[in-house]
């Protein structure tokens, strides 16, 4: 067995890059001293205000666009410091995108690069940072049917084994040590796979770098989401765990509230 990657100290983790990886106003936010959360209460959904289920989609669903869009998760669910998101974070380009020659691990490191975990383009989708940690959320409700969504699922519980551990090469020659361990979800929706994948890296003149990523992917009957939670250094679970419960939650309220309305 592999042994696992020593927790990087914080007082060392992540100065600037002088090849631009992190922009100058990122350095304050790198001391990674996450802010306590806020609670988290069960959702309460706004009835959408589409009353026509409209043509059958292709992907199964049975959602309206404005039914999808009410059903994703927003700030005020997570509440303080997360706040509507500024763009890509810098961070993606200089670490989470990078070739690797591990079977199917590539796969994995191009699905999370392009922020396709359900492996098509969002149907609807929302960004979330936190600007104290220069964290960065995405949820996306996808466009699959549920057999293409299984498949996938099935596909990320295999990671954890065939992927557990790997190296990979960023853009800037960096050389990555990447872990991908399961990651426990809350026992919402129909099917569901959570993963946590870590990439560390030391540069030529001794920095060391680290990009952590939740990831998890839930279906709930026809509907299924994604959702990515990464930033540098520990990411904090607790906004993962809230983002898939109230996700789910909120899912299969308006799924019930179509059925109702038809």
């Amino acid at each position: 067995m592999s042994p696992a990657i020593p927790r990087i100290p914080r007082a060392v983790l992540l100065p600037l890059l002088a090849t631009g990886l992190l922009v100058a106003g990122g350095c304050a936010a790198l001391g990674l001293d996450h802010p306590a959360s806020a609670p988290y209460p069960l959702p309460t959904v706004d009835a959408p205000s589409g009353k026509s289920k409209g043509p059958a989609r292709p992907d199964g669903s049975t959602l309206t666009d404005e039914q999808a869009e009410a059903a994703l998760i927003n700030q005020t669910d997570l509440g303080a410091p997360w706040t509507s998101t500024r763009g890509a974070a810098t961070w993606r380009d200089g670490l989470l995108k990078a070739q690797t020659s591990a079977g199917q691990c590539q796969r994995l490191l191009d699905a999370l690069y392009s922020d396709e975990p359900l492996g098509t383009p969002a149907r609807v989708a929302i960004g979330l940072d936190d600007a104290d940690t220069e964290a960065q959320l995405r949820y996306q409700i996808g466009a699959r049917r549920p057999a293409d969504v299984d498949a996938t699922l099935s596909w990320l519980r295999t990671m954890p084994v065939q992927c557990a551990r790997f190296t990979a090469t960023t853009q800037l020659d960096l050389v990555e040590d990447v872990q991908v361990v399961d990651l426990p979800l809350p026992e919402v929706g129909d099917r569901r796979q959570g993963l946590r994948v870590t990439l560390a890296s030391t540069s030529s003149d001794g920095q060391e770098y680290l990009l952590t990523m939740d990831v998890a992917v839930v279906r709930v009957g026809e509907d299924a989401f994604a959702f990515t939670n990464a930033g540098l250094g520990d990411v904090p679970n607790d906004a993962t765990q809230a983002a898939v419960q109230i996700g789910a939650l909120r899912l299969a309220d308006i799924r019930r509230q179509g059925r109702a309305q038809v």
